[in-house]
C-alpha cells in the first residue's frame, strides 16, 4: 500500500493521508463503504445528489449501494441500483459524475444475490451452489438451483461485462461482493450453502475458487484503470457451521494481492450494523485484528465509527488503512471536513437506531434520526450544513424543547432569525431525557446533545427554561409566528392498533410509559406489559422492570415482541433479549379485559379468551398529542392581529406522534419552508418519472379472436 502523510500538528492528520488502490489514489482514509438507501433504480437524481453530499463532506471514497449485474439475481421489493445493460450507463454515470465534482473517487459495488435473490421482478429462477431455498428476508417460496459449470461461465462474463459498464460509466472503483450473504461468492465460502463435490465445493480452496476467478478476470477488465475491491465477510457468527473467522483469514491470505482493497464485514447485515442497544462504536476490531498482516493491499472496516480518537487508533495501531462508515457518513455527511478543520464538537454522531435501514425494508427513501436532510437532498433542496439566509426580521417563538423544537430553533437561528426557545422543563431535550435513561439507549441522547450545542452557539437563539406558557403569555411577547412542539403522552387505555376502544381495566394498577420513566413502579410483581405499539418502547420497558426483579408477561397482538424493528434488523436480538431475562412472550393476543388481578387475553385469530394473573398492567398502546395550548390559542384567532401574531404552526409530535426521526424532520421542515409562500396543491417535493419507451400495443397483443 502506498501513502503520502500530510504536513500539519494535528493529531488526526494521519486520516488524511493519500491512499493507493491499485491504479487510483484516494484523497485521504475515509471511505463511504457501500451502503443502501430505498432509491436505487428508482430514484436516480436524488440518489446522485445524496452521494454528491458526501463527496462534498470530505469523504475520499464514495461507493454505490450494491448494483445488480443481471436479472438472473435481483432482490424486488428492495430497490437496488442496476448495471444489467447499456440502457443503464447514463443513470450511473450521473451518479459518477455527482462524486466527482468533490474530488472524490467514486465506487460501483457490482453484486450477484445468488441465493439470496428471489427474483420476484425478473422471474428467473435463482441460482446458487446447491439446490436448497432462497436465503431472502420474507422466507420467499421460492428454490434456487445449483449452478452446473456453464452457469459459472455465465456469471463470470457478467461480472465481466458490468465492470466494463462501469468504466464506460466513469467509476474509479468496482466491487467483487462475497459479503453479508448477500453477495452470490459468499454462498459458495460458506460451507453451510455450499454441498458441491466438484471444483468449487469441499475444501475452502474450492469453495474460494469462484471469488478468485470472479476477481482475476474483473481486474483483467478494468483493472488498468480501476481500482478492484473485494467486499467479504470475516464470520457469520454461528461457528464453524458457516464461513467464520479462521477460513475468512485463510481466504485473505490465499488471495492475499489478487484484488486491490479488502473491505471487511461481518455476515449477515444484521451482524454488520448492529444497533447501539447491541453493540458499541468499533465493535468489530476483534474480527479484523490481524487481516492487515495477511496482504499489503489496504484494509477498509467498519463498526459505527464516530470518535476521531478511535479512527486514529484504528490506523496507528494497524488494524486498518481506511476508516470505512455507512451510517456515520448519513448521519453526518461531512465528518471528514469537520475533523479536518478541527470542529470535532460539530459532529453529528450516529446514534445506531438504524432507521436508516428501515427505509430499505420498506422500499421507502432512506431517512436518519441526527440528519433529517438525508434522502431530501434532491427532493427538497435540503443540505446538511447549509440553510438559505433569513427573508425578513421575523421573529419566533418556539414552544417546547424536544426533537422537533431543538431541530426548529438550531436550523431558524443557522437562517439567522430572531428566535426564542421556551421549555416548560429545567432540562432541554422532550421525550429524550426520559427514553435516553433506558435500557440501551443512552445513544439515542447525542439527537439532543447536538442541537442544545449548537444552539449554544448562536447569539440569536435565547432558551427560556420553566417557561409553562399559556396562550396570554404568548400574546404579550410580540412575537409573528409562533411553533408549538408541545410533544404528546402515551395513553393510559388500550386504543391504539388492534383496539380502537378502550378494554375495561379494574381491580389492577394501571401504568403507561411515561409513568415508568418517571420512576413511578408496581406495588405488586407480576406485571402484564402490554405492547400495541410495536416498536421499540415496549421491549425496552420490559427489559427494565425485568431487571429491577418484576416478573414479566409481554402481550402483544404482533407475532413476536417490538416486531416493527425487523425494520431495524433487530426484532430477533430484542426476543432472544426479553426471553433471557426470563420474560414470557405472549403473541397475537389482545388485552381485552382485565379485573381483580386477573386479565384476560384474546385471540388475534379465533377470539378464544385465556386468563393470566397480573396485578399491574403496562400499556404500550398509543399516544395522544398534547394540545392545550394550541386549543387555546386557536380559540383566540381572532386576537392574533392585535397580538402582532402572523401564524401559529403544530409540529413534532403535537402533530402527530411518532418516531425521533419524524420529529426531527417535522422541526426541519418548518424551518426549510418558514418565511415562504406555498401552494397548498403543490408536490411539496421533486420525484423523477421514467421515460416512456416507444409503444406499440399491437406488438403483444392477440389478433381478435
Amino acid at each position: 500500500m502506498e501513502c503520502t502523510e500530510l504536513a500539519g500538528g494535528s493529531r488526526y492528520d494521519i486520516l488524511f493521508d493519500h491512499v493507493r488502490i491499485g491504479p487510483v489514489v484516494a484523497k485521504n482514509r475515509f471511505f463511504q463503504v457501500p451502503h443502501c438507501n430505498g432509491m436505487g433504480y428508482r430514484d436516480p437524481s436524488a440518489l446522485a445528489t445524496m452521494r454528491a453530499v458526501k463527496a462534498q463532506g470530505g469523504w475520499g471514497v464514495v461507493c454505490s449501494e450494491q448494483a445488480e449485474i443481471h436479472p438472473s439475481a435481483e432482490i424486488c421489493p428492495f430497490i437496488e441500483l442496476r448495471v444489467w445493460s447499456e440502457q443503464d450507463v447514463p443513470m450511473l454515470a450521473r451518479i459518477a459524475d455527482s462524486i466527482h465534482q468533490y474530488d472524490s473517487l467514486a465506487g460501483l459495488q457490482l453484486c450477484h444475490n445468488g441465493m439470496n435473490a428471489p427474483n420476484l421482478y425478473s422471474r428467473e429462477i435463482p441460482m446458487g451452489p446447491s439446490d436448497l431455498p432462497v436465503f431472502s428476508v420474507f422466507n420467499d417460496p421460492v428454490q434456487a438451483r445449483a449452478m452446473d459449470k456453464q452457469d459459472i461461465r455465465n456469471l463470470r462474463k457478467w461480472h465481466r461485462d458490468a465492470a466494463l459498464r462501469a468504466k464506460r460509466a466513469g467509476y474509479d472503483i468496482v466491487y467483487v461482493y462475497a459479503g453479508k450473504l448477500f453477495g452470490g461468492p459468499m454462498f459458495f465460502l460458506s460451507r453451510r450453502f455450499n454441498q458441491r463435490t466438484d471444483e468449487y465445493g469441499g475444501s475452502l480452496e474450492n469453495r474460494a475458487r469462484l471469488l478468485k476467478e470472479l476477481i482475476e478476470e474483473v481486474k483483467d477488465a478494468v483493472g488498468d484503470s480501476l481500482g478492484v475491491a473485494c467486499r467479504i465477510s470475516m464470520d457469520e457468527m454461528i461457528g464453524e457451521e458457516g464461513f467464520h473467522a479462521a477460513e475468512a483469514r485463510d481466504v485473505i491470505a490465499h488471495l492475499g494481492e489478487v484484488p486491490d482493497l479488502w473491505d471487511l464485514t461481518l455476515s449477515s447485515w444484521d451482524n454488520d450494523s448492529q444497533t447501539s442497544r447491541f453493540a458499541d462504536e468499533g465493535y468489530q476490531e476483534p474480527y479484523v485484528l490481524g487481516v492487515k498482516q495477511l496482504t499489503t493491499k489496504p484494509v477498509v472496516g467498519v463498526g459505527r465509527f464516530t470518535s476521531p480518537d478511535t479512527m486514529v487508533r484504528m490506523v496507528r495501531q494497524g488494524i486498518l488503512d481506511c476508516i470505512g462508515a455507512a451510517r456515520p457518513s448519513i448521519a453526518d455527511p461531512f465528518l471528514p471536513e469537520k475533523i479536518r478543520q478541527g470542529r470535532i464538537e460539530d459532529i453529528r454522531e450516529c446514534i445506531g437506531c438504524n432507521i436508516c435501514v428501515s427505509g430499505d425494508h420498506t422500499s421507502s427513501i432512506i431517512r436518519c434520526t441526527q440528519n433529517p436532510s438525508m434522502g431530501e437532498e434532491w427532493r427538497r433542496g435540503w443540505h446538511p450544513e447549509y440553510i438559505r439566509p433569513k427573508e425578513s426580521d421575523a421573529r419566533v417563538l418556539v414552544v417546547g424543547g424536544g426533537p422537533a423544537g431543538l431541530e426548529a430553533a438550531m436550523m431558524l437561528g443557522r437562517r439567522g432569525y430572531e428566535v426564542a426557545l421556551a421549555e416548560r422543563g429545567r432540562e432541554l431535550g422532550g421525550r429524550l431525557i426520559a427514553e435516553r435513561r433506558l435500557p440501551g439507549l443512552s445513544a439515542w441522547g447525542r439527537v439532543a446533545d447536538y442541537r442544545i450545542g449548537q444552539i449554544a452557539q448562536m447569539a440569536n437563539v435565547e432558551t427560556f427554561f420553566e417557561s409553562d406558557l399559556s396562550a396570554e403569555d404568548i400574546f404579550t411577547f410580540g412575537f409573528e409566528h409562533i411553533v408549538l412542539t408541545t410533544g404528546s403522552n402515551w395513553r393510559r387505555d388500550t386504543v391504539a392498533r388492534n383496539s380502537l376502544s378502550p378494554a375495561p381495566l379494574d381491580g389492577v394498577e394501571i401504568f403507561t410509559p411515561d409513568d415508568l420513566m418517571a420512576g413511578k413502579r408496581p406495588k405488586v410483581k407480576q406485571v402484564l406489559l402490554y405492547d400495541d405499539d410495536h416498536y421499540y418502547m415496549g421491549g425496552v420497558l420490559a427489559e427494565l422492570l425485568a431487571g429491577e426483579g418484576f416478573e414479566l408477561t409481554l402481550v402483544t397482538p404482533a407475532s413476536g415482541a417490538s416486531a416493527w424493528t425487523s425494520n431495524t434488523m433487530e426484532q430477533h436480538k430484542i426476543q432472544a433479549r426479553l426471553l433471557d431475562h426470563g420474560i414470557a412472550i405472549r403473541a397475537n393476543r389482545i388485552l381485552a379485559k382485565a379485573e381483580a388481578g386477573q386479565a384476560v387475553l384474546a385471540c388475534t385469530f379465533t377470539g378464544r379468551e385465556e386468563n393470566l394473573e397480573a396485578g399491574a398492567v403496562v400499556l404500550v398502546t398509543a399516544r395522544l398529542p398534547r394540545l392545550g395550548l394550541v386549543q387555546e390559542l386557536r380559540a383566540r384567532e381572532a386576537d392574533w392581529a392585535d397580538a402582532g401574531i402572523s401564524s401559529v404552526t403544530v409540529a413534532g409530535d403535537a402533530l402527530a406522534p411518532g418516531t425521533i426521526a419524524a420529529a426531527v424532520w417535522s422541526g426541519r421542515r418548518y424551518a426549510e419552508e418558514f418565511d415562504t409562500v406555498k401552494d397548498p396543491d403543490a408536490l411539496p417535493f421533486r420525484r423523477e418519472v421514467a421515460e416512456l419507451l416507444p409503444f406499440d400495443l399491437s406488438a403483444v397483443m392477440a389478433p381478435n379472436l
